[in-house]
């Protein structure tokens, strides 16, 4: 019983549950409830969705010959795009924990075998992303080689 109102409380399953609930109702209004970690989930519900076919465009780059991501299914979809994006927007945090937090989350929505696949996915993505977009600290804000954020 525990575990469960773990994984309730988890912001990541809270943001993978709204993003994929926006995929199939376009219209539906991004409403989060009440949580400690609000601001967080916002961040990333807004953020993968705004930046979908950025997240899309650099998943295609790094993954060429290695993944269709057309061809996983939505919810696949939904958990790697919030990982992309937390790896390109989320500096601060160590890539290991983003995927550390993702393969937790994903443990309520998908099964060991996919879980193992998605571990070696976001490890090859996290590499090759981190290494490519470096990032530096000017004035308080971060620049990117392709991207700006304040």
């Amino acid at each position: 019983m525990k575990v469960q109102s773990k994984v309730k409380d988890n912001p990541r399953v809270i943001a993978i549950q709204k993003i994929y609930s926006k995929f199939y109702n376009k219209d539906e209004d991004l409403t989060i409830g009440k949580h400690r970690f609000k601001k967080f989930i916002k961040d990333v519900v807004n953020g993968t969705i705004e930046r979908d076919d950025l997240i899309t465009e650099e998943l295609e780059i790094h993954l060429k010959g290695d993944l269709v991501l057309s061809h996983l299914d939505k919810l696949f979809q939904v958990i790697v795009k919030c990982a992309v994006f937390e790896l390109l927007y989320k500096p601060k945090t160590s890539s290991k924990i983003i995927i550390k937090e993702y393969l937790t989350a994903s443990n309520a929505f998908l099964e060991d075998s996919q879980t193992r696949y998605l571990n070696a996915l976001l490890d090859k993505i996290s590499k090759k992303l981190r290494n490519h977009n470096e990032w530096i600290w000017i004035n308080k804000k971060i620049f990117f080689k392709t991207c700006y954020f304040f």
